[in-house]
């Protein structure tokens, strides 16, 4: 039977977590928002807050739907409390070790019918579900950054995801008023095995002395009429992210093709991370962000 899911937990208050609690929100979802800082709980519901406001100013929503939405949201330091909530978003970092952490430590206090997915953006999905009690619960719910503008949904089948939980995602989505895309659970799903590797093949751009960082944006923007250019995009994705990414295509598809890019790993290791670290293939800690090379 497909779940009417009434409740969700969303596990990271960070760029990803807090669009999530947003838009779920908005959709009259109880939202319950879970972090290991309170710090970053609040500034999540400050953020919420101010991306609401700014929804309501342009007359996309009511201010009365703001008002509603930020009272459906609540949050916790407590990772036992979400388990009583029908759908559970893990929104934590894009490694592995940390997510399956996860999963094992709220696994206890879950109810029978609660659905887990997790919105990583290339991790194996049947190898996270196969540490926990619900395989077949479990599925990938990967959202586009910056979720509340971002049309598109991921949803990603495990081997083991029955249809009931798939069908319960995907009305969840429908609810949202966005889009599911279906995808194979495969090394970085649909959107980032055709992005990433795009983007890596620009910081070898780079890299080689093929152009500077100006000409390679310039170049994607004006002459393929993408709104942002790779290095520009690969900034407000996070660096980190996008080596996390890059090294789970070529670990997974051991193709040469995914190397990562030497220049990117240096970036990285230097915590050049892009705009949240305020400095990446551009320095944004000025009025204008100007490039690094």
């Amino acid at each position: 039977m497909n779940m009417d899911v009434k409740s969700v937990g969303v596990i990271g208050a960070g760029q990803m977590g807090n669009g999530i609690a947003h838009v779920m929100a908005l959709a009259d979802y109880d939202v319950l928002l879970n972090d290991v800082s309170q710090e970053a709980l609040d500034s999540a519901i400050v953020t919420i807050e101010a991306n609401l406001a700014r929804q309501a100013s342009r007359g996309k929503i009511s201010d009365e739907a703001m008002q509603a939405a930020l009272k459906r949201i609540t949050t916790t330091l407590s990772l036992p409390d979400l388990g009583q909530t029908d759908l559970v978003i893990e929104a934590a970092t894009e490694r592995e070790a940390i997510k399956q952490a996860i999963f094992e430590d709220l696994q206890p206090h879950l109810l029978p019918h609660t659905i887990l997915t997790s919105n990583t953006s290339s991790i194996s999905i049947t190898r996270l579900a196969s540490r926990t009690d619900r395989p077949e619960r479990f599925m990938g719910f990967h959202f586009m950054n910056p979720v509340p503008v971002m049309q598109l949904v991921e949803l990603i089948r495990g081997i083991a995801t029955d249809e009931a939980t798939y069908n319960s995602c995907k009305a969840v989505v429908d609810r949202l008023g966005k889009t599911a895309a279906s995808a194979e659970d495969f090394p970085a799903f649909i959107v980032n095995r055709i992005l990433m590797p795009m983007i890596n093949e620009a910081v070898y751009t780079l890299y080689e002395g093929v152009g500077n960082v100006q000409s390679i944006d310039q170049s994607m923007k004006l002459g393929a009429n993408h709104p942002m250019g790779p290095l520009e995009l690969a900034d407000f994705i996070g660096l980190d992210t996008c080596l996390a990414i890059m090294n789970v295509l070529h670990d997974g598809l051991a193709d040469t093709k995914y190397r990562p890019c030497p220049l990117l790993t240096k970036y990285v290791e230097a915590g050049w991370l892009g705009r949240k670290t305020e400095r990446g293939f551009y320095d944004y800690r000025g009025e204008v962000p100007v490039p690094t090379r």
